[in-house]
């Protein structure tokens, strides 16, 4: 019998849905191996003129994930901890994680992602990849699921490259993706269940 994929694999053959999802969780996977296992410091490091940080894109992507699946695709008020936190700059998710400790920052992505799934998954419970959603262009015209699923990929591709030179700059880690071994180490997903959680599809 042939040996089980890696967690993050998406699958061969699926539906819409299951090859959207899968390569999601596959750029989250690899984004958050890229960002496992460092210090302040490492956090902190930057390449080059760009301020760009592990620690700020880890707690970017977090406020991206809640803001996508509470204002984006509801019409909600973002919850805590941003409620408190944010004051809707852009920047701050940014210039502000030099102040965090990096098991905050971690935990800011572990939980945002957790929440993702969930809030997801009901969605599709709903509906399928064409139901229109809250956020819409100045006309007035609804944005799709599908099209926040997709932006979402966009987000993660572009910072995952991020991520690719940075971590490399810190301590030389590359890879297209985790080895198969690979387990957080830092963070509330260093201590859940292994394999991690995936979005349910079926309705």
């Amino acid at each position: 019998m042939d040996a089980a994929p890696p967690p993050w694999e998406p699958p061969l053959a699926g539906t819409e849905v299951e090859h959207l999802l899968g390569a999601l969780d596959r750029l989250r996977m690899t984004f958050r191996w890229k960002a496992d296992g460092l210090d302040a410091a490492g956090l902190q490091a930057r390449v080059g003129a760009s301020a760009l940080t592990l620690g700020g894109l880890l707690k970017h992507l977090a406020v991206v994930e809640d803001n996508l699946f509470t204002a984006k695709l509801r019409g909600e008020r973002l919850g805590e901890p941003w409620a408190t936190l944010w004051d809707g700059d852009d920047d701050w998710p940014f210039t502000s994680a030099a102040d965090d400790p990096p098991e905050r920052l971690y935990a800011f992505w572990d939980e945002a992602v957790d929440r993702s799934h969930d809030r997801l998954a009901a969605a599709l419970a709903e509906g399928g990849p064409d139901q229109l959603v809250h956020v819409a262009d100045g006309a007035g015209h609804h944005a799709s699921l599908r099209r926040l699923l997709c932006d979402l990929l966009e987000e993660y591709g572009r910072h995952t490259g991020h991520a690719d030179l940075i971590r490399e700059a810190v301590d030389g880690r590359v890879g297209e993706d985790p080895p198969e071994e690979w387990r957080p180490v830092s963070g509330p997903a260093a201590d859940a269940p292994w394999p991690p959680r995936r979005t349910v599809t079926r309705r």
